[in-house]
């Protein structure tokens, strides 16, 4: 669960940098193709929101009743995962008014954004260098065990980064691609 949850974070950062990309275009007054922002965002909704954090949730939640006495751990974690999902649906309604051609200030837009990526960045940070140690040193192969027996969700298709790209994400995919080093042969 961890090094799908690890794996997760690596997607997500290559996400991050796509939109520090387009920051640094609509800071430097260039054209922006918002559609692709907001299949990032849609993506992050769908994904990150509803699949990625409360899978880290319910190992935070394990953490803490079995492994812990404090839960500043889990309780951190849980305040950062609503407030992300708080700024994902805040970015969303604004690039919905975009797409519908409506005027929004885009130092306010460019604001909002660079606060949403920094946020993915902080919180991703905290879990890699933090989190995912102690969770490492204190969870033994029978509290994993546990933890997947309690998941609920299966396990659910990565709808950009799994096997087969969702519809919506064609072109996202791609672009991901485009910006990825290309290996030498």
């Amino acid at each position: 669960m961890l090094q799908s949850l690890q794996q997760d974070h690596q997607n997500i950062a290559k996400l991050l940098k796509v939109l520090e990309q387009k920051l640094a275009h609509i800071r430097n007054e260039k054209a922006v193709k918002y559609k692709l922002i907001a299949h990032i965002i849609s993506y992050m909704q769908e994904y990150a929101d509803r699949y990625h954090h409360p899978k880290e949730d319910l190992i935070y939640d394990y953490y803490v009743k079995f492994r812990v006495v404090e839960d500043d751990l889990s309780n951190q974690l849980k305040k950062q995962h609503e407030n992300l999902m708080a700024m994902t649906d805040e970015l969303s309604d604004i690039l919905d008014i975009i797409l519908l051609d409506a005027v929004v200030p885009l130092d306010q837009f460019s604001d909002k954004l660079e606060a949403f990526i920094n946020a993915q960045w902080e919180h991703l940070n905290y879990e890699e260098d933090v989190v995912f140690p102690a969770l490492k040193r204190h969870l033994t192969a029978d509290d994993w065990r546990a933890i997947e027996q309690s998941w609920q969700h299966g396990n659910y298709e990565d709808p950009l980064f799994g096997h087969r790209v969702h519809e919506q994400y064609k072109a996202l995919s791609e672009r991901i691609k485009l910006s990825q080093p290309q290996e030498e042969e």
